[in-house]
């Protein structure tokens, strides 16, 4: 009877011991199925079909993580709102205006050392600060002018314009041979005005550390031969020459990609991210997305070469108040290194290595070469912010882009050279009350 109660016992105890390790497995197990991410973006296109789909593969080796994506509109202006509170999801595409580099790590992860991320990734120094990297970038561009090969070809240009002279030439004759928009602006959506076009100014330096180390020492960057006075130049020239829409307040953002697979528009000023959309805008109206080209921005250096810089489209952050900031690293890495959205968006892998698209592949039969900017010094990561912060002037914003045009309209009754002018002595003076020399 002993031994029969003893191994009663056994069993009991067995039996306890499994059910408390199946339970605990069930809780592991709903401990797993809990972990939810929200992911937002300001790809409002993608939102539905293709992130969708990368969701579902994504789960296929995470099925414990559920995603949420949200998408935003006007991203640049609402996503700063949310970051005034602590709700601003768990994976988010860190704003590019009106907010400095300094204040990363008061509303993003650290996703790791400055040496290591470089070691593996693209784009690291975009997002870096005091030797941590903040954000990841979705995809890379390279910066120039999307436009129409046919419009181009019906025109009579037989080359690609390697100057600002030569740029205007080939919109004259776009504006007398066709009937397409020689240069749409996009005034109307603003955002084209602004970082669109700061972003060949390193083009036209054909400096990768003319942007980040001399710009902040450049006492007046709007001067005659400087690349704010060449772009700014080119601007005023376009419009001035009415080789622009007819009417910039009409302008339609999501109207553009099909006006130019059609012809309407011959040209734009857009990174390279733009050409996909503009090539499924032309497969959507069944015309051959082959007719969508993109061109290195019309300036040649004193050296000879054209310059096309190549950098970071939006970045990945992680909410520094995430309670699921492994998940979203999960999420973050699987996206920029399994999921393919460089390809898709023919665009720059985030991931060192990666092949250029072949849409840029021509930037290569040209000869043109690319430049990607290098860190700011030591000491002055956020000194170019602070310098355009206390000017008032928003490199980054359309604002003095839109004064340009309206005067060169006529609608503000000021001149090109006082434009320029007006802006040197804001810089100048911000650099002298922050004590830059």
């Amino acid at each position: 009877m002993k031994t029969k109660r003893k191994l009663l016992s056994i069993f009991l105890l067995m039996a306890v011991t499994l059910s408390l390790s199946f339970s605990e497995g069930n809780k592991e197990t709903a401990k797993k199925k809990t972990q939810e991410i929200t992911v937002i973006t300001h790809r409002t296109d993608l939102v539905d079909n293709l992130f969708q789909e990368y969701v579902a593969e994504f789960n296929k080796i995470y099925p414990d993580i559920k995603v949420n994506y949200e998408s935003i509109t006007d991203y640049e202006g609402e996503i700063k709102i949310r970051m005034n509170t602590k709700q601003y999801g768990d994976l988010l595409m860190i704003p590019d205006t009106g907010f400095a580099i300094s204040e990363l790590p008061d509303f993003f992860e650290p996703l790791g050392t400055a040496k290591d991320m470089a070691a593996k990734y693209e784009f690291t120094t975009d997002k870096e600060f005091n030797g941590m990297v903040y954000g990841i970038s979705s995809v890379g561009n390279a910066q120039g002018i999307i436009y129409n090969k046919e419009v181009f070809k019906k025109a009579g240009i037989k080359k690609i314009p390697a100057t600002p002279e030569e740029f205007l030439d080939a919109l004259k004759m776009i504006k007398s041979n066709t009937d397409a928009i020689p240069y749409y602006t996009n005034y109307a959506a603003a955002w084209p005005l602004g970082g669109q076009w700061e972003a060949q100014a390193p083009n036209v330096a054909g400096d990768a550390k003319w942007y980040t180390q001399k710009l902040p020492h450049t006492k007046a960057p709007w001067s005659e031969g400087q690349p704010y006075y060449v772009l700014s130049k080119l601007l005023w020239d376009m419009v001035s020459m009415e080789l622009i829409e007819e009417d910039p307040t009409t302008t339609d953002w999501e109207a553009c990609k099909g006006m130019i697979a059609k012809g309407e528009i011959a040209s734009m000023v857009l990174g390279s991210w733009s050409i996909i959309q503009m090539q499924q805008a032309a497969s959507s109206l069944g015309i051959d997305p082959g007719v969508i080209g993109y061109m290195p921005f019309p300036y040649t250096n004193a050296d000879g070469h054209v310059y096309a810089s190549v950098g970071s489209d939006k970045q990945f952050g992680i909410n520094v108040h995430s309670e699921n900031k492994e998940a979203a690293r999960k999420y973050l890495d699987w996206f920029t290194e399994k999921s393919g959205f460089a390809q898709h968006e023919s665009g720059i892998s985030p991931v060192k290595g990666g092949a250029y698209p072949d849409a840029l592949v021509a930037f290569g039969e040209l000869g043109v070469k690319f430049i990607q900017n290098v860190p700011a010094m030591k000491g002055e990561e956020t000194l170019l912010d602070d310098i355009d912060s206390e000017a008032e002037i928003g490199r980054w914003s359309e604002s003095y882009r839109t004064r340009i045009l309206e005067a060169a309209i006529g609608n503000r009754d000021e001149s090109f050279d006082d434009i320029m002018t007006d802006l040197n002595t804001k810089w100048a003076k911000a650099m002298s009350t922050l004590g830059v020399k």
